[in-house]
């Protein structure tokens, strides 16, 4: 009978453990992940090739940039390079590789059109190694946004953009 009772105890807390498991890797409610940041869908992997239909090239976004119907351009680089040389009239939210950057990203998107016309970029480094405009994409494809494009930069921006005269502007 003993052996019984330490049987069905044992079985009762190996339930209750996995139930409780269950609701932490869910992010219950009083789950210490749910107190945290609401979960986020995992960004692409840095190297995953994006779609040349969400590309935009360096031309044609110094084209529309000296237009009238000019882009939202959004750079999603480390402050360092923004200050140090940006497309005029990019907005700033932080890497989106960083949480930070992509909750100001998403707190900007909140209250802007889902049919704006926005182009990302960042120039950190080659494109497909890139860990800040896969996140910034997804983050804005998730939010219903359905005209972004990606600035096609393989190498970094002072390459593919500052050196073949584009036009930059500096942070003060």
């Amino acid at each position: 009978m003993a052996r019984s009772v330490r049987i069905l105890a044992t079985s009762a807390l190996i339930a209750v453990l996995a139930v409780a498991g269950a609701h932490i890797l869910r992010g219950a409610p009083g789950s210490s992940s749910s107190r945290a940041a609401a979960p986020q869908a995992a960004p692409p992997p840095a190297d995953q090739e994006i779609p040349a239909a969400q590309m935009i090239e360096p031309d044609d976004l110094a084209k529309q940039i000296a237009g009238k119907d000019k882009p939202v351009v959004i750079c999603a680089a480390p402050r360092f390079l923004y200050d140090g040389a940006h497309i005029p009239g990019a907005l700033f939210h932080g890497p989106a590789s960083r949480p930070e950057g992509l909750d100001d990203l998403r707190k900007w998107a909140k209250d802007t059109p889902r049919d704006a016309n926005i182009v990302l970029y960042c120039g950190c480094c080659p494109m497909v190694k890139c860990p800040n405009v896969r996140p910034a994409l997804a983050a804005l494809r998730q939010m219903g946004f359905t005209h972004v494009k990606v600035l096609s930069i393989p190498t970094n921006f002072h390459s593919d953009w500052i050196e073949k005269d584009y036009p930059v502007e500096k942070s003060q």
